[in-house]
């Protein structure tokens, strides 16, 4: 189906264009102490929100990594917030993404280097430079149908978001390319 054909889907049947449903930033440092609290800072000055530690799940002794160890921190971002964030964040790979970053459901994921490369943040020796994750789950109205805890069911095949209709949206939405 090609681009036009898709958004002409949409303008027939809005409940049919996809929406940005999360944004999940993860920064994972690997250690514990001093280099994740300054992590969680960073990333509590780029998203606004307080992050949550999250846990190592098995011991790998060559990283010097023990199980129930916090490494990484990690920030959801809905609705407004995670437009913003995209929108801040995307210039850093140069609006660019790759047709591999979407997976069969139409979610896409990328990766940033060094967080200094996001416009309006500043280097700080005393902070250093951390590289992060940031994954978009795309969903369609109506996806609450699988989730909700009373009367769940299925969402139909027709429902269901493809991956080229996820990138025409990410291209009229944020203004990015697929390469």
């Amino acid at each position: 189906m090609s681009e036009d054909e898709i958004r002409k889907k949409w303008e027939v049947t809005p409940m049919l264009k996809p929406r940005i449903e999360k944004v999940v930033v993860n920064l994972c440092v690997g250690k514990s102490g001093e280099p994740l609290e300054k992590a969680s800072k960073v990333l509590q000055e780029l998203t606004g929100q307080t992050p949550s530690k999250r846990k190592a799940q098995k011991t790998i002794r060559d990283f010097g990594i023990r199980a129930g160890e916090p490494i990484s921190c990690i920030t959801t971002l809905r609705k407004q917030k995670a437009i913003e964030f995209l929108h801040k964040v995307l210039p850093v790979i140069d609006k660019k993404l790759s047709k591999n970053c979407f997976d069969k459901h139409g979610n896409f994921a990328f990766g940033i280097k060094e967080h200094i490369e996001i416009q309006g943040v500043k280097y700080d020796p005393d902070i250093g430079i951390f590289g992060m994750d940031v994954c978009v789950s795309m969903a369609r109205p109506g996806y609450r149908v699988k989730d909700r805890r009373k009367s769940k069911a299925k969402v139909g095949s027709k429902h269901v978001l493809t991956p080229e209709e996820s990138m025409v949206f990410v291209k009229d939405a944020l203004g990015a390319e697929i390469v």
